[in-house]
């Protein structure tokens, strides 16, 4: 492989798929790059339903195991859009030697000292109800207490919040193509599965999308200021939450300039 030649790993967030990376797919191959989007587990063309994900492991999985392919003298820059940052820090932690930079682009920024979960729960905090619109959402069994235990995003909410800046015909697609997700929230909020020897060696940069809808910049700007990153912050101006669909160019100059 040639040394200017890089591997990106592409990792979508919730109710999405590798689909969505189709523009930044065609864009960083074309600059010359390796490229890898990756389907999650009940997401994209999985064959897993949404049910059949008990855990964040299941979830997590195909990436898992796609790590676990790669040579070990190889790098590769990993990349989580939104939710998509914590499968991508639980792959820092499993195998932070086999990763070059990590990219969380309007992602969960977890830390080694506390449970993934709790962003989730700081993030639910800071949203309103009436804001999720015609969202969908299932609960587990606990009465006093239930926990979210997966979404499906709602048609008005897509084209509110996360497709406000986008092509129609992208909202069209992602209508099609948007399956449930599970949330894990009990289970990453049980224990911190970060440590500062493997997840916290790993380069770690953060792109902060201006106008993201969903997750919100002064959100993105506390979790920057909470757990930062190691090794910088970019800013996509006028980049809503599918920064992928709305300003691929942008996002790509960021990747290949976090890549060099």
């Amino acid at each position: 492989m040639d040394e200017n030649q890089k591997h990106f790993v592409l990792v979508h967030g919730t109710c999405h798929g590798a689909w969505c990376w189709y523009k930044s797919i065609a864009l960083l191959r074309g600059a010359g790059h390796r490229v890898t989007a990756l389907d999650l587990g009940a997401s994209g063309i999985n064959s897993k339903q949404v049910n059949e994900i008990a855990s964040i492991w299941d979830y997590a999985k195909p990436l898992m195991e796609f790590m676990a392919s790669i040579p070990h003298d190889e790098k590769v820059i990993l990349v989580g859009h939104s939710y998509g940052g914590l499968p991508i820090s639980l792959a820092m932690e499993r195998f932070s030697q086999k990763i070059l930079i990590a990219v969380f682009v309007t992602a969960y920024l977890p830390h080694y000292s506390s449970p993934p979960g709790t962003l989730i729960q700081e993030y639910l905090k800071r949203t309103s109800a009436e804001s999720l619109l015609d969202n969908q959402f299932t609960f587990d069994n606990n009465t006093e207490n239930p926990a979210i235990t997966s979404v499906m995003f709602g048609p008005k909410y897509m084209a509110a919040k996360l497709y406000q800046n986008c092509k129609s015909e992208d909202l069209e697609l992602a209508k099609l193509l948007l399956r449930p997700s599970g949330m894990f929230i009990e289970e990453l909020s049980k224990k911190c599965r970060l440590t500062e020897a493997k997840f916290g060696s790993v380069k770690r940069v953060y792109v902060v999308c201006e106008e993201d809808e969903v997750m919100e910049e002064d959100f993105q700007r506390w979790m920057i200021k909470s757990n930062g990153p190691t090794d910088g912050v970019k800013l996509i101006r006028g980049a809503g939450h599918m920064v992928m669909l709305s300003k691929p160019q942008e996002l790509c100059q960021c990747l290949c300039e976090v890549a060099e």
